[in-house]
């Protein structure tokens, strides 16, 4: 009798062990959290440790790990050939890279904040931009300039501003303008890659923020094609139009207006130049509604070009009612935090738009 029942018990034992283990190989794997500084260290490192003629410049990218920790550890790893600090003189150090490009090097040129590149823009546009096209396409210049750009938070107007539109204007150059972790690991890989002149533009405000990584995206090989954009939500009742941390607000907004039956759709460009015209074409002509969504000032800005892109193409006639845009205010950035905060798009800003186009 004991027998049996030790038998029976041992039986059961092994029973739940089995189906303790199945369900266990049954579950999905854990996501992998990555920051988005992260991300962007894992892009470079991969690219130095892939090519040797790639290398990083900048103020503090080295010993000190970079002013927001985005080059952590790449200096004790490549040493100082390859991970170099230099001087507070961006049109030097810009010029640098720019010439070690034109001799067959990959330079990854880091602005401390894109706003100190205003010091650097005759090697960024007359140096880097057009000497391909000016050498009837025998001299490329592979280099990438990245960096913080738009605004941060209390930093006033010197230090605030969004130079997508800058350089997006500018033939010669690519602009891109990451979101999340495999946005920036995947774009920067790209653009690191690429034979022509890159800008980079990251958010400062993005650089700790947490992003769930697919498998895929960290792997070695992984890239994100430059000049192509993602549709980060489905949505029939209106398009919104946005890049970098307005991706964020645009989701945001979305989830508020779908509990009033209003289901947006969310397309994140990844790049500025070249603009993916087709992607925004074809959600337009699906929702019939555009709302374009930046942190730059408004004239001349990203979404007046998308506007003006839309007027004149296809998807015009798809309208039923006008575009609309959701923009940084047309002043230079107050320091006072309210007055901030009332000067960049908020959610509730999007929500108003949104709105104001479907006439409810």
């Amino acid at each position: 009798m004991a027998a049996s029942l030790r038998c029976f018990l041992r039986s059961g034992k092994d029973v739940v062990s089995a189906l303790g283990r199945r369900e266990f190989h049954r579950s999905a794997p854990v996501a992998v959290q990555v920051m988005v500084r992260d991300a962007l260290n894992q892009a470079m490192d991969e690219e130095l440790e892939r090519d040797e003629r790639v290398f990083l410049l900048g103020e503090e990218v080295a010993q000190y790990d970079g002013a927001y920790k985005v080059s952590r550890g790449l200096w004790k790893k490549y040493g100082d050939k390859r991970i170099i600090d230099t001087p507070i003189t961006e049109m030097g150090f810009a010029g640098i890279a720019v010439g070690a490009a034109m001799a067959g090097l990959r330079p990854i040129c880091e602005f401390m904040t894109f706003n100190f590149s205003m010091q650097a823009i005759d090697q960024v546009i007359n140096s880097a931009a057009k000497t391909c096209y000016m050498s009837a396409g025998r001299q490329s210049v592979p280099i990438v300039f990245r960096g913080p750009n738009g605004a941060s938070a209390g930093v006033a107007a010197q230090h605030s501003q969004c130079f997508a539109a800058w350089y997006g204007h500018c033939p010669g150059l690519k602009v891109v303008s990451p979101w999340s972790s495999e946005d920036a690991k995947g774009l920067l890989k790209a653009a690191i890659r690429d034979d022509n002149p890159v800008v980079f533009l990251e958010n400062e405000l993005m650089y700790g923020v947490p992003f769930e990584m697919s498998e895929e995206a960290q792997s070695k090989d992984f890239t994100i094609p430059i000049g192509k954009a993602k549709v980060e939500r489905q949505g029939t009742h209106v398009t919104l139009v946005t890049h970098s941390r307005y991706v964020s607000h645009c989701l945001d907004a979305a989830v508020v207006l779908s509990k009033e039956g209003i289901e947006c759709e969310v397309v994140n460009l990844r790049t500025i130049r070249p603009l993916d015209v087709e992607t925004i074409e074809a959600s337009v002509m699906k929702t019939n509604h555009l709302v374009t969504v930046e942190g730059g000032w408004p004239q001349f800005g990203v979404g007046a070009e998308i506007c003006a892109t839309i007027m004149e193409g296809p998807a015009f006639n798809f309208l039923d009612a006008p575009a609309t845009r959701v923009t940084g205010v047309d002043i230079p950035m107050p320091y006072a935090k309210i007055l901030e905060d009332n000067s960049l798009p908020q959610i509730k800003d999007i929500i108003l738009s949104v709105k104001k186009t479907l006439n409810v």
